[in-house]
């Protein structure tokens, strides 16, 4: 079974990865060893937490800190680097009043003690307003760049300076109450995403679409619209999804039982309660899959079951031969969120092993979903006829067909602790069939290897350095690239044994091997997400 591990009794102190740093908002050099090919123009951009307290207070949880924002800036074989601090309302109300104002995920804002007892006594009764802290990952809506969390406001950022110059809220365009930090972009820029909506009639998940074509510089989210609504299966218990699949004419959404209790989350600042706390993880639901058409926003009257599962990330999705092919990092069991307090992380010695070997590991896996499903079609058979593919899928009732999955992956996966953080050649294979993925291997509570799978054969290459912890690796494709793998892997290693010596990595993505490292005198916490802006 996926959760049992071998046991790690790797002292490294990870507390240094959860560190508060200072900003670089001015551009400085690397110190680069080997050479990062002179073809790379343009500026790697990564997003996570870098501040851990305000004042003497701390936040709980690793996605609580303060977006601290990254570039890396690749021009013929030279690389740059500068950081800056989101300037969020709730980065600027918590330094102003030198305490933690504004409620995370995982961290409850205490009552202004300037108030007096009553002022106080109501202010537990308010409703947890949304943070625009967008610390998960940069993305991009109509070509401008955008950061990102998982409320209903995001910024909109100059690549080149990091500078935030406009605060976006979803709800001035639709009315969903928040949206992902993972939009997909469709061949012609048309940009999908998801978000809740949450009202007395209920709670749905909506299907987001933005259009490609700015009007004028000035413009945000102009033209979105809900393209549908889902409603949830327990509209007071929602499901929590960190992103959703996407092929060439279907949007995935992924229903997985691990929970949101809205009652929790509605009386949470009354009982001194985090969203986070609101969280649960029901393994007697099914997880169910919702396909939509992207055309015209109709949900597939079949329901595609499975067993429960809970994935953060997808690694893409494409249709063959009368089939829907989903692959995704996978976990069985939901209990991961809460892993990633502070205070686990902040463990040492075998404390940390013990939240470590908890964990239940994360693996790719892929799911085949038969389109071509009506009234006629017939029980207790395996529908999927996709030769050398492993994958079922059964019709068990009227609108209902249940699958399992095939395994991405061969045993050697299992001595690197799973997969996640997974990337592909994005702008070119998205939707479409492909072959290679690339990701991060997890013996650590964050990432220590930079892995690249060959789906044909389920062959793995890898790189790893002891004490060393790369973040997710972004593929950028050469420019004169005859096939998939043609192009590098960036990523940002952290080097928590060693002061101010992060680098930034660069792998020749088909051979796995070192190109260049740009190290930076700096440190950097671990991040979440980043993304290449390629400039001529």
């Amino acid at each position: 079974h996926t959760c049992q591990v071998p046991q790690v009794s790797d002292q490294t102190l990870l507390e240094k990865i959860v560190c508060t740093v200072g900003e670089t908002p001015q551009p400085i050099q690397t110190n680069i060893t080997g050479k990062f090919p002179e073809w790379i123009s343009g500026s790697f951009l990564r997003n996570g937490p870098g501040k851990f307290e305000i004042g003497n207070q701390k936040f709980n949880h690793w996605f609580d800190g303060m977006a601290l924002l990254h570039q890396f800036k690749i021009s013929k074989g030279q690389v740059t680097y500068r950081s800056r601090f989101l300037s969020s309302d709730s980065y600027q109300a918590n330094n102003e009043k030198n305490r933690i104002v504004v409620s995370e995920f995982g961290t409850v804002s205490v009552p202004d003690p300037c108030k007096n007892f009553f002022q106080r006594f109501l202010s537990r009764f308010e409703l947890p307003k949304h943070t625009d802290n967008a610390n998960v990952s940069v993305v991009t809506y109509k070509g401008d760049y955008y950061v990102s969390t998982e409320s209903n406001i995001m910024h909109k950022i100059d690549p080149e300076t990091l500078e935030a110059t406009k605060k976006v809220n979803w709800r001035d365009f639709i009315a969903v109450n928040s949206a992902t930090a993972h939009p997909h972009v469709d061949v012609d820029g048309t940009t999908y995403n998801m978000g809740n909506s949450f009202s007395l009639k209920g709670s749905y998940y909506n299907i987001i679409q933005v259009p490609q074509t700015k009007y004028s510089s000035e413009e945000t989210l102009e033209g979105a619209k809900v393209l549908c609504s889902i409603p949830s299966t327990d509209s007071a218990k929602p499901s929590y999804y960190h992103s959703f699949a996407m092929s060439e004419n279907y949007v995935v959404f992924i229903e997985q039982p691990l929970k949101m209790d809205l009652l929790r989350i509605v009386t949470g600042k009354l009982r001194g309660k985090s969203v986070s706390d609101s969280f649960f993880w029901d393994p007697k639901l099914k997880t169910i899959f919702h396909l939509v058409l992207k055309k015209n926003g109709k949900v597939s009257s079949f329901q595609y079951l499975a067993q429960p599962l809970t994935t953060f990330h997808q690694i893409n999705a494409f249709e063959e031969d009368g089939h829907l092919i989903i692959d995704m990092c996978v976990s069985d069991d939901g209990q991961i969120i809460s892993n990633y307090n502070i205070q686990n992380l902040r463990k040492s010695g075998e404390d940390l092993d013990e939240v470590y070997n908890t964990l239940c590991r994360i693996f790719p896996r892929r799911f085949v979903l038969p389109l071509n499903v009506d009234d006629k079609t017939p029980y207790d058979q395996n529908l999927n006829s996709l030769p050398n593919s492993s994958a079922t899928s059964l019709r068990i009732a009227k609108n209902k067909i249940f699958c399992t999955h095939e395994d991405l992956h061969g045993e050697d996966l299992h001595e690197y602790g799973g997969l996640e953080f997974p990337q592909i050649n994005y702008g070119k294979y998205n939707t479409r069939p492909y072959r290679y993925f690339y990701g991060c291997g997890f013996r650590h509570l964050v990432g220590d290897t930079l892995i690249k799978m060959d789906i044909q054969g389920k062959h793995m290459k890898v790189w790893e350095q002891p004490g060393l912890y790369p973040s997710e690796p972004v593929f950028v494709p050469s420019p004169d690239a005859t096939e998939e793998d043609d192009g590098v892997i960036l990523s940002v290693v952290i080097t928590p044994n060693k002061d101010k010596s992060t680098f930034l990595l660069a792998l020749d993505a088909k051979t796995f091997e070192e190109l260049g490292r740009a190290e930076v005198p700096v440190n950097i916490p671990y991040g979440f997400h980043g993304t290449f802006n390629a400039t001529a």
